[in-house]
């Protein structure tokens, strides 16, 4: 037998769902956000790290080149000094000194080119070198940030979708009259509806997907028991087991809400919801309330 309440149960208490899915859309995008502005913060700061460190490498080139530019001068002043020698020793030679004395002198200017020319080429190619590495990391670096930048952009049009979408979902929702004949909240008719009501916080859900057993299954603080199920008409039998109290509700429909009372509810029903009537399983969840009762 079903229990009867002696009293009149109030009607359940309905909360600003907006509110409650605007807050939680933007407590995860504000989340999303913060995780991808620190990823943008890490690569700036790697970014500046390589910078200062190719720098410090373009630095210690340029000494480089410095030292061996100083080496290669003194060199070349040492073959001017030896092609002015040279030049000297065959203006004041006879034809035969003189010409071995010019032959030297332009063996030893052909040399200070070519010396020169390598210099050049050295300091070019180092600084060429190092300008490039740098322009390959800035390269790299903005389009990693503009990669997360795309990302913190299609977060936020995630979150959008997301809010919208639940709702949609939360309008679309019904309120019904359960079997104790009071009239029960919005509820859920599948997963998505089911998702939705869990994100407005009101209430406590359990999923259940329950077979024919033995013994009956728990599912929060209720026993639970499957004695048929007819899957054709959407119809099934259980037996409920609350407060050491057993009692059975026959032939109960998909989509209606099964009421009874607890002592931890007090004068707010259970809600027993079964969306999926299958040959020997039923599928729904049950649905408690959220304060419970300290009598």
């Amino acid at each position: 037998m079903s229990p009867t309440p002696t009293y009149q149960p109030p009607e359940p208490q309905r909360s600003g769902l907006l509110t409650a899915l605007v807050a939680g859309a933007l407590i995860t995008l504000l989340a999303a956000n913060i995780y991808l502005y620190v990823q943008i913060d890490h690569m700036r700061t790697d970014l500046a790290s390589v910078q200062e460190k190719l720098t410090t490498q373009l630095s210690n080139l340029r000494d480089t080149a410095n030292v061996n530019t100083e080496a290669q001068k003194r060199h070349v002043e040492t073959l001017k000094e030896e092609l002015e020698a040279a030049r000297s020793q065959a203006r004041n030679s006879n034809s035969q000194v003189k010409a071995e004395a010019l032959a030297h002198a332009d063996q030893v200017a052909k040399q200070l080119q070519m010396e020169q020319a390598k210099i050049q080429q050295q300091v070019s190619s180092e600084i060429s070198g190092v300008k490039s590495d740098v322009a390959q990391v800035a390269t790299t670096a903005n389009a990693k940030i503009a990669d997360v930048s795309t990302e913190v952009g299609n977060v936020k049009t995630q979150a959008s979708q997301t809010q919208s979408e639940l709702t949609k979902t939360i309008a679309d929702l019904k309120s019904v009259r359960g079997d104790l004949g009071i009239e029960s909240g919005k509820i859920a008719t599948n997963a998505n509806e089911l998702a939705a009501l869990k994100a407005r916080g009101e209430r406590n859900y359990v999923d259940i997907k329950l077979g024919k057993t033995k013994q009956p299954q728990r599912f929060g603080d209720v026993m639970v028991l499957l004695k048929s199920a007819d899957a054709k008409k959407n119809k099934y039998t259980i037996q409920l087991t609350a407060d050491d109290k057993t009692f059975e509700r026959k032939d109960k429909s998909i989509n209606e809400p099964v009421q009874f009372y607890t002592a931890k509810g007090g004068r707010t029903p259970y809600e027993l919801v079964i969306n999926k009537v299958e040959k020997n399983e039923i599928v729904g969840y049950l649905s408690t309330p959220k304060v419970e009762s300290t009598r």
